[in-house]
């Protein structure tokens, strides 16, 4: 798996290609901004970019706004957003760019937790989800705050839990063990989501992503 890395902050840049590489990814390229993104990309060809949300000079959405433009060139790239600070329209915006490539967008402070983000990583790389807690929490409060819209106010209160934690990039044992179920009631939650979202049969893999982007995605 290769990962390239655009971070201004020259420490939590080396933390991260150290941590990345001591969990054998390989890291083949750094950038402190926009363009530097672009410039690695195109000579590298990687899996994944994690990428600041906020970056030089104006350190307002630069990252975004180079992720966008890296998503629409290399389709099947996934993009892995860090951030401060719970930006809800940038996350929107990363959710409907298109692309074949995975998307996720995490609170900085969650790289501290290892395990976490390393899954977080390797979810985004496969063409999955990973998005903060908090992220998704604000996400489903704007885009459906009475539960009835649409397809998605079909769905069940446990149904939703589940689609949410889906979001955040968690299998299947991982959403059993958070809910205190098994993994044979979270797959029947799972096949009731797919059916009210009408989602025909296809890649497993692909369904969830397509469960989730319906979910939260502004309308």
């Amino acid at each position: 798996m290769r990962i390239v890395i655009a971070e201004d902050q020259a420490l939590l840049r080396e933390g991260i290609v150290a941590l990345l590489r001591e969990k054998g990814f390989d890291v083949v390229a750094q950038a402190e901004d926009g363009p530097g993104l672009l410039r690695i990309l195109s000579g590298h060809k990687p899996d994944l970019a994690i990428v600041d949300v906020r970056l030089p000079p104006t350190f307002t959405d630069e990252g975004i706004r180079a992720a966008l433009e890296a998503r629409a060139k290399y389709p099947g790239l996934g993009v892995l957003i860090l951030s401060a600070y719970v930006e809800p329209v940038y996350t929107a915006e990363l959710l409907d760019s298109g692309g074949e490539g995975g998307v996720g967008y995490l609170l900085k402070e969650r790289v501290g937790d290892v395990k976490a983000f390393v899954a977080a990583v390797e979810s985004v790389a496969r063409g999955g989800t990973a998005l903060d807690r908090e992220v998704v929490s604000e996400l489903v409060r704007r885009r459906d705050p009475d539960g009835t819209d649409g397809a998605l106010g079909a769905l069940t209160p446990r149904e939703r839990e589940v689609l949410g934690l889906m979001a955040e990039g968690k299998t299947n044992t991982a959403i059993a063990r958070a809910l205190v179920v098994t993994p044979g009631a979270v797959e029947k939650h799972i096949s009731n989501i797919f059916s009210k979202l009408d989602l025909p049969a296809s890649d497993e893999d692909h369904r969830r992503v397509l469960a989730v982007l319906a979910f939260l995605r502004t309308g």
